[in-house]
């Protein structure tokens, strides 16, 4: 099994810093993107903007149940999106994805094998480790979007 410092290298390559997997990673994804691409909408499918809203959601989320939190995310509230009317809007929505990202490896990395191991907030959520490894598959599934949506704009 992965130990709390694979995991959270893990995860800061697709949101930080790898090439590992996808070749690429969500900062050098949004890196170089204008608010008007970031919120140009193709067909039915979710902006730019909203999946990086919404990666940063469940980060966020998961992130205050490190700092001794409760979960209060839902689901239901993932694309809730607030208008984003400004190029600072979008630099600052980048730039808290990035930082809470660090910080959430950071907690990640500190983790023992038994908190690995223990539950995430209920036995029905799995364990911590369950919760970071699902976290890291979600973001590559949503980091694909965003490099198909960068192609399909440009």
């Amino acid at each position: 099994m992965e130990n709390a410092t694979q995991l959270a290298n893990r995860f800061r390559e697709v949101i930080l810093n790898g090439k590992w997997i996808a070749n690429t990673n969500f900062k050098d994804q949004l890196s170089g993107v204008t608010l008007e691409q970031a919120i140009h909408k193709t067909g039915s499918l979710n902006t730019i903007a909203a999946l990086t809203f919404h990666i940063n959601y469940y980060i966020a989320g998961i992130l205050n149940v490190f700092e001794g939190g409760d979960l209060e995310i839902r689901d239901t509230y993932s694309f809730d999106m607030p208008p984003l009317n400004s190029d600072a809007g979008w630099e600052d929505m980048k730039e808290t994805l990035f930082a809470n990202a660090e910080k959430f490896a950071q907690h990640v990395a500190r983790l023992t094998d038994e908190q690995l191991d223990a539950i995430f907030v209920k036995e029905a959520y799995g364990t911590f480790r369950r919760n970071i490894e699902a976290m890291i598959e979600h973001s590559y599934y949503h980091l694909g979007q965003i490099s198909l949506l960068r192609k399909l704009i440009s």
